[in-house]
């Protein structure tokens, strides 16, 4: 007899956006949030009774009246009113998650009256997943298509090699990718501080930038491994951390054939295939909770 497994549903993908004005001077808040509830709901699968079912439209309300209600201080704080609610509020929904993608936007400086231009800044996008049951938090951070790139102090030798190896060692060569990270908190609700969760976030980028820039590397594994050893050091807050980074290729053109040398400054930029490297880094003594693909984060 087939019985109902792990089941949630709500609605994604809601665009917000908050404009606070102070004065001439307005503040931009843009946000695309995805509600997802589970609980008491086996009777709408078994008999398609309703009687549990908050609709979804209802929780995309929700959203919006909170946008005005509470305003947005952060992601984070947003998806937390947002949980709490829907927990607390009705019985049938033991617990919420709240997934954030945040767009940030810089204020374009002119000579006119007001500060009210913007333009969209930087190309990550931060994101925020808040999972609340009744009882227990769990906030975790992140971020996603983030472009670095060194473009010396890089490596890759000494690796194994047999009879399908064609891969030239490199001793000076470029190492590029696209951070997708996500890090979890270990705050709770039950008398701790609530982290400045805006000043977290920047710091958090802040380590892993530095890390990327200031590790001789040898393998994006070992960089991987520095990038979130050191916000695990740097920040008290964090208990984990989990890393994606496509290797993006750059393999120096053969310029030979045109009498020319190539001292690794042309080089062909390879986007597919391409190496992944993902790994988690742990706080000593804790326990790993973010999924392996972050794309079910």
């Amino acid at each position: 007899m087939p019985i109902l497994g792990p089941n949630q549903y709500g609605k994604a993908e809601n665009r917000v956006v908050r404009i606070t004005r102070h004065g001439a001077t307005h503040h931009i808040k843009d946000l695309n949030v995805s509600v997802s509830l589970s609980g008491d709901m086996d009777e709408v699968h078994y008999s398609g009774s309703n009687a549990n079912v908050l609709p979804t439209d209802t929780t995309k309300n929700t959203v919006y009246a909170f946008a005005k209600q509470y305003g947005i201080e952060s992601a984070e704080q947003f998806g937390i009113h947002l949980a709490r609610h829907f927990v607390t509020s009705q019985q049938p929904i033991r617990t919420a998650r709240i997934r954030i993608e945040e767009y940030a936007w810089e204020r374009i400086e002119h000579s006119g009256e007001g500060a009210h231009s913007f333009v969209r800044r930087g190309q990550e996008t931060r994101l925020a997943q808040i999972t609340y049951d009744g009882s227990a938090w769990e906030v975790v951070s992140g971020l996603k298509d983030l472009t670095v790139m060194n473009s010396t102090d890089s490596e890759f030798s000494g690796y194994v090699k047999d009879r399908y190896t064609t891969l030239p060692e490199a001793y000076d060569r470029i190492l590029a990718t696209d951070v997708s990270g996500r890090w979890r908190f270990n705050w709770t609700d039950d008398g701790h501080p609530t982290p400045d969760w805006d000043h977290s976030y920047e710091q958090v980028k802040r380590h892993m930038l530095e890390a990327f820039a200031q590790t001789y590397s040898l393998s994006l594994q070992q960089t991987l491994y520095q990038m979130g050893s050191r916000v695990i050091d740097h920040r008290d807050e964090i208990d984990e951390v989990r890393f994606s980074l496509p290797n993006k290729h750059h393999f120096l053109v053969d310029l030979e054939p045109f009498g020319l040398k190539n001292d690794n400054e042309v080089y062909v930029a390879a986007d597919r295939p391409y190496g992944l490297i993902e790994a988690t880094v742990l706080r000593d003594g804790c326990e790993a909770k973010i999924p392996a693909d972050l794309t079910n984060l």
